[in-house]
């Protein structure tokens, strides 16, 4: 069955478990263009955190991201897909996947971030890139359930807080954040309690 597709506006949720009472694994896929005038590769990368009722990662295993150390959680239940250093090609450019009734009670967030790789260093940021969207899928189906297109202008950020999968009341819910961050993955990961280090 092929629905059409629905688009998030910032700010707006939804309840993934009311939409499909039978979704127990997603994939939050990301993709992004590069401007053509633009010389400089880009290499821009989907992070994951895992945070408590308190907004906090209990500990620096909770960010799961494009680092082979670091692309499955302790518990397994979340996922990192592989580093794409390009954002060529169509479809997602990088992914990660989410078994929901394996994420341990104590995890009420997942927090996905996406940032620019050596920003500062390359002087790049978001105003560089194109069409970038967040969405979620049935991993079971591929269906795609819900898009949220980064239409702002983001040129002062090299990172951006996409959204958040979260429970409420029993359910899992999806939220649409686009908030801009200037300080890259490590303001991401210090603002839920993490060390840059």
């Amino acid at each position: 069955m092929n629905t059409p597709v629905i688009s998030l506006e910032k700010g707006e949720n939804i309840n993934l478990t009311k939409e499909e009472p039978s979704l127990k694994n997603i994939l939050i896929g990301c993709g992004w263009d590069i401007r053509a005038s633009d010389q400089e590769t880009f290499d821009l990368d989907v992070s994951l955190i895992m945070v408590g009722a308190d907004g906090k990662a209990s500990s620096e295993r909770d960010l799961i991201f494009y680092n082979p150390a670091h692309q499955v959680s302790v518990c397994g239940s979340v996922r990192h897909t592989g580093d794409n250093r390009t954002g060529e090609g169509e479809g997602d450019d990088e992914s990660i996947l989410i078994q929901l009734d394996q994420v341990p009670a104590d995890k009420h967030r997942l927090v996905v971030c996406v940032s620019i790789y050596k920003a500062l260093e390359k002087k790049q940021n978001f105003g560089q890139v194109l069409n970038a969207y967040m969405r979620v899928l049935n991993a079971d189906t591929d269906q795609e359930i819900r898009r949220y297109d980064l239409t702002e202008d983001y040129s002062k950020y090299t990172a951006v807080l996409t959204g958040e999968i979260y429970r409420y009341n029993g359910d899992w819910k999806f939220k649409a954040i686009g908030t801009g961050l200037t300080g890259g993955l490590l303001e991401f990961v210090r603002m839920h309690g993490l060390s840059a280090g």
